[in-house]
């Protein structure tokens, strides 16, 4: 029984990401939104534990002829930052399975910021400034302090939408999050469009 719920489990998933991967690659738009690091979609399992359990797009999303394109197909275990960053999340609001990251420049974050008080979200910053170099240092530790600092700059709510600011050697990336990767696509799309419409 167990192995039949995990297999429905992973069917659900696969579904899911396909559609959203569709819907991304036929928005020529968002292939402005694409990061130097190029973009990930993430989605857990319900009960993720390790980045194993996050299904994400293998060698990522990048852009072909203009238009979003995706490196691989969807893998277990083929994301390791944006992955690890969703099962942190996860720990403070177990609702939130799947994420995406996209480009961040000064005038898109004040845009953002705007965008997100419009439609009621939570908008986050984490200052990759005030990061203690202990934190730096340690492996494995830097994500759970992102987390812990994008919660409490948002008054301890777990952000919509929020980005880090560069730091040495470090591409400054937005994230939004969602209960699925069809919902996050399709807010994704919608806030790709308006921005480019100005």
């Amino acid at each position: 029984m167990e192995n039949e719920r995990d297999l429905n489990e992973q069917i659900e998933m696969h579904g899911k990401m396909r559609i959203a991967l569709d819907l991304l690659e036929s928005c020529q738009e968002f292939a402005q939104m694409i990061p130097e690091v190029r973009t990930n979609l993430v989605y857990a399992r319900e009960s993720a534990e390790r980045t194993d359990d996050v299904l994400a797009i293998d060698g990522r999303v990048t852009v072909v002829g203009g238009m979003p394109h995706a490196s691989g197909d969807p893998k277990f275990g083929a994301s390791s930052h944006m992955a690890r960053l969703l099962l942190e999340i996860r720990r403070r609001d177990p609702t939130i399975r799947a994420g995406i990251n996209f480009a961040n420049t000064p005038s898109l974050s004040r845009w953002l910021e705007i965008y997100c008080k419009r439609k009621g979200w939570v908008f986050s910053v984490i200052d990759r400034r005030s990061e203690p170099e202990a934190i730096k240092e340690a492996e494995g530790a830097s994500m759970p302090w992102k987390v812990g600092e994008a919660i409490r700059a948002a008054g301890g709510r777990v952000p919509n939408v929020f980005y880090e600011t560069g730091a040495v050697g470090k591409e400054p990336v937005t994230v939004l999050v969602g209960s699925d990767p069809i919902v996050v696509v399709s807010e994704m799309i919608n806030l790709t469009l308006e921005y480019q419409r100005g």
